[in-house]
């Protein structure tokens, strides 16, 4: 009878065991574990997938056919939809969030870092093009950013994320992104300049969540950039704590010599993927799927 022990990485991001065969099974066919959580062996140094452990295999086929075998699942109508997003975004705990980001982090530290890393480098180089760096920064910034929390929000569901997933925004919802990042860019400023809080208060309503709705939900861009707002507005302080200490880790990267910020990137854009997932995702109601 096997006797080893396990150690599991959950969908919270903490670390739970060690547990028996038995209790992983168990927590397969419940839905806790899928083959993209990460196990390890108790004694062993190195985390893998429970898809790579044979004695698991039998309980993943079961779970994968029972999900293939579900009913397709009907939505609630919007005017529900949006009241249970603005519950669950009152219910945030923030530091759950950047708990389960820098736990994420540690587990892959080498795809996180390399994708943001590539992402700041095109950045910066659309800046430096001729006459029109601006202007085009401008229009692909938020197609180009948004990869970076697509790869992450992949990894937090258990599915496989890759390093071209960084260029996601070039693939899906480019048009909405495109015209999202103009028009966002324009009233924010205009914003900043006449009064500074409209232009913050536009940024962190916009741009928290509203790319991820444009590409993970297939919104166009104004109703994800009004869904977004108008989940923000409803729990403004809770947002803008989670938006705020997002940009402290930001700002800390880039005092460490400037190449901090290729780590601090992923973790505190982690954060911000982990709130969106528990606000707008299906985990808590699968409904919204």
């Amino acid at each position: 009878m096997n006797s080893r022990l396990y150690l599991i990485i959950g969908g919270d991001g903490q670390e739970y065991g060690p547990v028996s065969e038995v209790e992983v099974r168990d927590w397969i066919l419940q839905g806790r574990a899928n083959e993209r959580t990460a196990v390890q062996i108790e004694g062993s140094p190195s985390w893998i997938v429970l898809k790579a452990l044979p004695e698991f295999a039998e309980s993943l086929d079961t779970q994968a056919r029972a999900l293939a075998s579900r009913p397709p699942e009907i939505p609630l109508d919007a005017t529900a939809a949006e009241a249970e997003f603005k519950a669950r975004a009152a219910a945030l705990d923030l530091g759950s969030c950047f708990d389960r980001s820098w736990n994420l982090f540690k587990l892959h530290p080498l795809l996180l870092v390399s994708s943001s890393s590539l992402i700041c480098l095109i950045s910066i180089g659309l800046e430096f093009i001729p006459s029109i760096g601006r202007a085009v920064s401008t229009v692909f910034g938020m197609a180009l950013w948004v990869g970076v929390s697509w790869i992450i929000l992949k990894l937090v569901r258990g599915e496989t994320a890759s390093f071209g997933d960084c260029l996601v925004g070039f693939k899906i919802g480019f048009l909405q992104l495109c015209l999202g990042g103009i028009v966002a860019s324009v009233l924010i400023m205009v914003g900043l300049i006449l009064c500074v809080l409209p232009g913050i208060y536009l940024t962190v309503a916009w741009l928290c969540f509203a790319p991820l709705l444009i590409v993970d939900k297939k919104y166009d861009f104004w109703p994800a950039f009004e869904l977004s707002r108008r989940v923000v507005t409803a729990n403004w302080w809770n947002i803008f704590a989670l938006f705020l200490a997002s940009f402290v880790i930001l700002v800390g990267g880039l005092l460490v010599v400037g190449i901090g910020v290729f780590f601090a990137l992923p973790v505190a854009t982690g954060a911000i993927v982990y709130a969106y997932e528990d606000i707008f995702g299906s985990s808590r109601q699968k409904t919204f799927r």
